[in-house]
């Protein structure tokens, strides 16, 4: 049998691909995919304290320096008019108004390290309020205004410098630990000091209304392995006095104190010990009780709480392919939805303290993701930003929500991308998109994410996409999150290829032409398409995705997600293991795939890609591994996205269309 040839590895560094890839350009309707990259997103909205003003930022991309850079731009919530409030080198992200309005506090790391600035709203220079030698993370105004809490990484241990002194720069596995902690600025003095000690890393935290105390949430280690050992405290920070206020197995966090300072409200898994997939739980306790008291218990989705007002207690979920803004009354535990409308995806939502009205980010079918202002009451929103002005003669392509059984009968939904121009009856080539997760949503938005999957490019060269949130996904509620449990690539292969299937009953798909790309799960989900049904697709794309379930456990930084998803480790139970991988199905493989990956990925180390690469070569079956130098799990570079992109677009030109087309190695 003639031998299929080989493609090589491209190690890929980001300056060699960018003129590789501007050499060529888009032959396609519509933008191309620099302009889709290039596209200005909004975020981080922040109310002022009298509802009168909202900050937040704009991202662009500086192609010159390699980078997405971030400014802050404050609206004003009568006349609609916006202004940019800050523009120096790099980024300054975090807006945050000052209890009395008149300052606004932000970070930016346009000196290098991220530090601490705020700037007079009535005009004048931004002033750095801080000089951490490693930098700043997180922080809170005071009620006061007069101080601001903010943590920062404790730096390297006299040990861990002496060490590094007498034999260079190695690393000692579980023991090289650095520690995040709480410290305190004096805004006038511009002093700061250090509230807490101890072998313990503080995540997110917030004053009290009396300004005495603050409660924060802390875990072991920063190794997001750790993540379930979170628990919460209460500071004093006059006199450092520390306590723990909840202390229960499973991650407890996110801490807000009810108005009266009486309470605290947090974020609990209530001791389940399957916290990846189960419910999480808003609880509320009085600092000195030891009585949990759960709210959402009969709310079936992970409620993410924002803020305690007089209102009640408010949070965002998902709920299906949308996501909304809910208040729950502590009292009744009645919960309340705000929305503008159904079909609507709301998310970073910013109250003011009477929790009357509410600034957040939303976006629809149709509507690109703008910043908005409401009453909570009406929720008549009022946009404050035009982001949507530039995609407005772009291509109008159409994005429906469509749901059809899987093999074991579970409903599943999918987000159908229609190209401009749609004609019903005509079979159109089929790319599927897999989020990944697997407690990531697909929703229906226009122009979505530029990491990876040109998905408007494929829709202006003629295909339908589609996105399923397949079994496992967030926003079904918690018995669907476990439907993948010890049914990892297994079943999440039936939602994916009865979608396919239902869309070729319809009339609308070809199934000659069928790809398949995911990045992280939805790249894992890929590679065992690629193996296990490598006869239904003509293409795949493997991002950053697991070949082999053991090789993922030992080399990851997350263990407990395979321990709880397939209840076991390698060694209790090899065959869950090995039925779960794609490598293991390598001999079957016969599906032209396209793989990259991060090499300095912690999340799904590299060995993942090289395993499924060389099996792959090992069959003759074409294949091209490209590694993106100096990435973790996410690809978050300009001229690395545009890479990633380009790549894919031109795998499928090939494979999909049997068109030709240059392959960057």
């Amino acid at each position: 049998m003639k031998s299929t040839p080989r493609l090589r590895v491209a190690l890929v560094a980001a300056g060699f691909l960018a003129a590789a890839v501007s050499a060529r350009t888009q032959q396609v309707a519509g933008p191309s995919i620099d302009e889709v990259i290039s596209l200005k997103r909004v975020g981080a909205p922040a109310i002022s304290p009298n509802g009168q003003q909202v900050a937040y930022t704009i991202r662009e991309t500086n192609w010159d320096e390699n980078a997405y850079e971030t400014e802050i731009w404050i609206a004003d919530t009568a006349s609609g008019e916006s202004r940019q409030v800050t523009n120096a080198r790099k980024s300054s992200t975090q807006p945050a108004f000052s209890p009395d309005g008149s300052w606004l506090a932000f970070v930016s790391d346009r000196d290098n390290k991220r530090q601490l600035y705020r700037i007079a709203l009535g005009g004048g220079e931004a002033e750095r309020l801080t000089s951490i030698d490693e930098g700043v993370n997180n922080f809170a105004w005071s009620p006061s205004g007069k101080e601001i809490a903010f943590t920062s990484v404790d730096a390297p241990s006299d040990a861990m410098k002496e060490r590094e002194r007498r034999w260079g720069d190695i690393r000692i596995e579980d023991q090289d630990q650095r520690y995040t902690h709480l410290h305190l600025l004096d805004v006038a003095a511009r002093s700061v000091k250090q509230i807490t000690k101890g072998n313990f890393v503080v995540g997110s935290f917030e004053w009290s209304p009396d300004g005495r105390r603050i409660a924060f949430d802390h875990r072991s280690t920063s190794d997001p392995a750790d993540g379930g050992t979170a628990d919460i405290s209460v500071v004093l920070p006059a006199t450092l006095e520390t306590r723990v206020v909840v202390a229960q197995e499973g991650p407890d966090s996110n801490p807000h104190w009810s108005p009266d300072g009486a309470q605290l409200a947090f974020s609990t898994a209530m001791a389940k010990p399957n916290f990846f997939y189960a419910n999480s739980v808003l609880a509320t306790i009085a600092p000195g009780s030891a009585s949990v008291v759960p709210l959402t218990e009969s709310f079936d989705e992970d409620p993410n709480i924002i803020a305690w007002t007089k209102a009640g207690i408010h949070f965002s979920s998902s709920q299906r392919t949308w996501s909304y803004l809910f208040t729950i009354d502590p009292a009744t535990k009645q919960v309340t939805k705000h929305a503008v409308r159904d079909a609507w995806i709301g998310g970073g939502f910013s109250l003011t303290p009477d929790g009357a009205n509410v600034a957040f980010t939303a976006s629809g079918p149709t509507d690109f993701p703008d910043v908005y202002v409401a009453p909570v009451a009406s929720m008549a929103a009022k946009r404050l930003s035009n982001a949507g002005a530039q995609i407005a003669s772009w291509p109008k392509h159409a994005r429906e929500v469509i749901k059809w059984k899987s093999q074991d009968g579970a409903e599943i939904e999918g987000v159908l991308h229609k190209p401009a121009g749609f004609v019903p009856g005509r079979r159109y080539p089929l790319l599927v998109v897999i989020h990944g997760g697997p407690t990531g949503v697909s929703r229906p938005a226009p122009y979505g994410s530029a990491t990876a999957y040109p998905i408007d490019a494929f829709l202006a060269k003629g295909a339908l996409v589609l996105e399923p949130n397949y079994r496992g996904s967030a926003g079904y509620g918690e018995k669907f999150r476990s439907l993948n449990v010890r049914n990892l690539g297994i079943g999440d292969a039936w939602d994916v290829l009865s979608g396919i299937d239902a869309l070729v009953q319809q009339g609308i798909a070809d199934r000659e032409r069928v790809g398949s790309m995911g990045w992280s799960q939805g790249g894992y989900i890929s590679a065992f398409l690629t193996t296990r049904h490598s006869d239904r697709f003509k293409a795949i794309s493997v991002g950053a995705g697991i070949s082999d379930w053991m090789t993922y456990y030992v080399n990851t930084d997350i263990h407990p997600f395979t321990r709880q998803y397939l209840k076991a480790t390698p060694w209790d139970d090899p065959k869950i293991y090995a039925d779960t991988s794609p490598m293991t199905y390598i001999k079957q493989a016969r599906t032209p795939t396209l793989i990259q990956h991060g090499d300095q990925d912690a999340r799904v180390p590299i060995p993942n890609a090289f395993q499924l690469y060389q099996g792959l070569r090992d069959q003759n079956v074409p294949v091209q591994l490209t590694i993106f130098k100096g990435f973790g799990h996410g690809i978050n570079k300009p001229r690395a996205n545009r890479a990633a992109m380009q790549q894919n677009y031109e795998w499928f030109t090939r494979y999909i269309w049997n068109q030709a087309a240059a392959t960057l190695q």
